[in-house]
């Protein structure tokens, strides 16, 4: 049985690795903010449930303090604000950067010691592949750019204490928030043509149990075109 870590845990794709890692009998801890929706999720699993929230991210539950082993760390919390560069307060972009790069980085170093002890994989679930300027998509553009740096150093420097790290870029996969982020950039959103948070929960898990010889450092993926 792993022990395995899910940031974001309430949202549709943290929620979606929550329920696959415990129908496979992993020992699943669900990271998220505090909330009833966090509640239900683990009373409903036999997740154990990790309050945290990311734009504090030193304070770590005991649930998560107390662990000495952790075989997967999965990064899939994020917020994305539609907003340009004019509209983006200070504020939001230190909201934007906590919880999308500095949250993420400071829970991964305090688990660094339970990872090393498991030859553990963390894993960053990032945005579309190629991601580049977006108009009023700025701060979030911005972090994930910053994300991948962070996953690609975390990886050289941590590769020799046995912990992989893989980078996930996934297309449009078919949550309540990336509805809400294309309403507001004035794009049509269809879930039909995105990915399911179940299969991107498939593919993390696929990348989990890759034999012990083959490293996988990104995974892209996009719904097949419309026949």
């Amino acid at each position: 049985m792993s022990a395995v870590v899910v940031t974001g845990a309430t949202g549709g794709i943290g929620a979606a690795l929550v329920r696959l890692f415990a129908d496979r009998g992993d020992a699943v801890f669900a990271a998220a903010r505090p909330s009833a929706a966090l509640d239900d999720l683990c009373a409903g699993t036999t997740a154990v449930a990790a309050p945290l929230d990311l734009q504090r991210p030193a304070e770590l539950p005991a649930t998560l303090r107390d662990l000495d082993r952790v075989d997967a760390l999965v990064h899939a919390a994020g917020i994305s604000e539609v907003a340009s560069v004019a509209d983006t307060s200070h504020e939001l972009w230190q909201q934007t950067m906590t919880a999308n790069v500095t949250g993420p980085a400071e829970l991964t170093r305090a688990l660094l010691p339970a990872l090393r002890a498991a030859g553990g994989r963390v894993v960053f679930v990032n945005a579309v592949a190629g991601l580049h300027a977006v108009p009023k998509w700025s701060a979030y553009v911005a972090s994930k750019a910053a994300l991948t740096e962070l996953a690609d150093t975390l990886r050289l420097e941590e590769g020799p204490h046995g912990v992989r790290v893989t980078s996930i870029y996934p297309g449009g996969v078919a949550t309540e928030l990336l509805r809400k982020v294309r309403g507001a950039l004035g794009r049509p959103y269809d879930p039909a043509a995105c990915v399911s948070p179940d299969s991107l929960a498939a593919v993390v898990v696929s990348v989990l149990d890759a034999p012990a010889d083959v490293d996988i450092t990104e995974v892209a993926l996009q719904p097949p075109p419309p026949r």
